[in-house]
């Protein structure tokens, strides 16, 4: 006999408010000093970020956005497809930007064997194969079931011709061909600074391509140049629609329709390893693009956003970079969790130099995983309904239309480059995150977190050097990068790396925590930490100091042990020949010179420490 729970047995417990919950809140952070009430107790516990979005401790339903739809209807924010990923999953995109033919093609192929199920060349320039050598790099390809897409910045019109005499030589029936040619002008003179050119070229191939190949798109409108220069999240998103925007317009005065027009864009995001702001991102840009679309008359059906994620090269590091394969995991997870067309792994040695075939496996294989065995593609739209995820995209919808407008007052994308007013506002976003990175709020492991000094550095054939004069290229590692080469340089020159003496009082239990933090603070910048006795005193530091050889010192202990200890051990290093010392924690008089601590400019601190070691800039 079954027995059917109750409503009383399964519900026994009474409603909670919101108010109630809060007043809990309020309780616990009284405890740990902080005198808050109602609503200050739950913004104690909110994170901001970038563009002025809020992340609240808790969402209830009373923080849900608009109507959200179905997939496969405006505003298509669940997706741009009634079927999503459910069928086959996302288009499994590999980029290739290694400058020979030869190993080029052995890489597509083994690639096109393994999982991966479009191809992304780098053409042209310093930056990937020669146009010319199209042919070879797809030698053996079956052009009608593997879409290509081509990246071949200002020589894109060469680059799109030359594959579509492909498609005409290898006898691919027009119907097959699919992918983009990766016109993207605006695109282009952001990254080279140059005035825009090429319009008419690429509304001519879209032009084509609509009347003779219904599945290949001719234009990208590709935000990373604007990602990777330091965009927020709505900065991203912003430049996309200001350039989908100029797009329309041209191609409808060509003589497209907007829902032609429309078919031809292919939108280019990228993913990072904050995945419920990628989430968010993905969805915000198809439901903003399905309003510009709306706007500009198409009609139902056509404002669905094509989208192709890449994990972002900006949270990539050049040092530890197996981290990386983290790092790519979690932002290809947000990137199909948010509804991605096509999702573009970077192996993780990007940042390293040309990537070789394991990393180019790990990389194919990060979608493969989350396809087959995570079964990520099984749900529609599996974060809807996600009372956080949809207030987010909400709010970063709003921050992202906002920012449009503004490109769009100016005159739209190419006058808001043309007047630098774009490098402006990017510029000045990301030197608000750069003092995040100095400060250690925006940890970044392996670099400014946990380093490691004896890692056997990863090797790879360079890659050409970045050009333009165009948006810069920036990374979160870029100023602990800097210091890290002094001390690579200090090493090949003197056979040794700079070094720091913590000088640890009291107990294990008292000195660890802070022996801890400081190693990692001076690590970050290539200094090496000599924590040998374990622990010494006023009696026992100077000889210690002495032994190291270090000319810098560091005290670590507890508050109170400081106070017992501090002064007498820190005169006691200064007569042994210290031309520095610091203690780990807050400011105080312990006859010390400067003090280290969670939050202070680390940055600054190891500059200033390597300078006064005499390690050069």
């Amino acid at each position: 006999m079954t027995m059917t729970p109750s409503a009383q047995q399964l519900g026994g417990f009474p409603d909670v408010s919101h108010e109630q919950w809060q007043l809990l809140v309020e309780g616990v952070l009284r405890k740990s000093g902080k005198d808050v009430s109602g609503a200050g107790a739950e913004e104690a516990l909110s994170t901001t970020l970038e563009d002025g979005l809020v992340v609240r401790p808790l969402y209830t339903a009373r923080d849900t956005g608009p109507a959200t739809g179905y997939p496969g209807f405006a505003p298509y924010i669940r997706g741009g497809r009634p079927e999503g990923g459910a069928v086959g999953g996302w288009d499994v995109r590999q980029r290739h930007t290694a400058p020979d033919p030869g190993l080029t093609n052995e890489a597509v192929v083994a690639d096109l064997e393994n999982g991966v199920t479009s191809l992304w060349l780098a053409l042209g320039g310093d930056a990937g194969v020669p146009v010319s050598a199209l042919g070879e790099v797809l030698n053996g390809v079956y052009l009608d079931l593997a879409p290509v897409v081509l990246d071949a910045g200002g020589e894109f019109d060469a680059a799109a011709n030359a594959l579509l005499r492909l498609y005409e030589e290898r006898g691919t029936p027009r119907e097959l061909a699919r992918g983009n040619l990766g016109a993207d002008p605006l695109g282009l003179s952001a990254r080279s600074g140059d005035d825009v050119s090429g319009l008419e070229q690429a509304f001519e191939l879209a032009t084509r391509c609509h009347r003779k190949y219904p599945g290949l798109r001719a234009l990208a409108v590709d935000a990373l140049p604007y990602h990777e220069a330091g965009a927020s999240a709505a900065q991203e998103l912003g430049c996309s629609l200001a350039t989908g925007a100029a797009y329309i317009r041209g191609l409808t005065a060509a003589g497209l329709s907007v829902e032609a027009a429309c078919r031809q864009l292919e939108f280019r995001y990228a993913a990072t390893s904050d995945q419920f702001l990628t989430i968010a991102k993905l969805r915000a840009a198809r439901r903003l693009w399905a309003r510009v679309a709306e706007v500009c008359g198409a009609a139902d059906g056509a404002g669905a956003q094509r989208q192709h994620a890449v994990t972002s090269s900006v949270m990539m590091t050049r040092r530890d970079p197996w981290v990386n394969m983290l790092r790519t995991t979690v932002a290809c997870l947000g990137a199909g969790v948010g509804g991605a067309d096509s999702v573009t792994v970077l192996p993780f040695d990007h940042r390293v130099g040309l990537p070789d075939a394991f990393a180019r496996r790990i990389a194919r294989n990060t979608s493969v995983i989350l396809l087959e065995e995570s079964n990520l593609g099984r749900v529609i739209d599996p974060a809807g309904g996600s009372w956080y995820v949809e207030r987010l995209t909400d709010d970063l919808a709003h921050a992202a239309w906002a920012f449009f407008q503004e490109l769009e007052r100016a005159g739209g994308q190419q006058a808001a480059l043309r007047s630098g007013l774009v490098g402006d506002r990017l510029a000045a976003t990301w030197e608000r995150r750069s003092r995040q990175l100095v400060l250690r709020r925006e940890p970044v492991t392996g670099v400014s977190e946990f380093p490691n000094l004896a890692e056997k550095p990863v090797e790879r054939q360079p890659t050409a050097p970045e050009t333009g004069r165009g948006l810069p290229r920036v990374h979160r590692d870029d100023a602990y990068e800097a210091l890290r080469a002094r001390s690579d340089a200090h090493l090949a020159a003197t056979g040794a790396r700079p070094h720091i003496f913590l000088a640890a009082l009291g107990p294990p239990a008292a000195h660890t925590a802070r022996v801890a933090f400081a190693s990692n603070l001076f690590q970050a910048g290539g200094i090496e930490p000599s924590h040998d006795p374990v622990s010494v005193d006023a009696v026992t530091a100077a000889e210690a100091f002495a032994r190291s050889g270090a000319t810098v010192a560091c005290l670590c202990s507890s508050d109170a042990v400081y106070e017992e200890q501090a002064d007498e051990v820190a005169k006691a290093l200064k007569s042994a020949g210290a031309e520095q010392v610091f203690i780990a924690g807050r400011p105080s008089d312990h006859g010390v010179d400067e003090y280290i601590f969670a939050g202070c400019d680390a940055v600054a601190v190891l500059s200033s420490v390597l300078d006064r070691m005499g390690v050069a800039a």
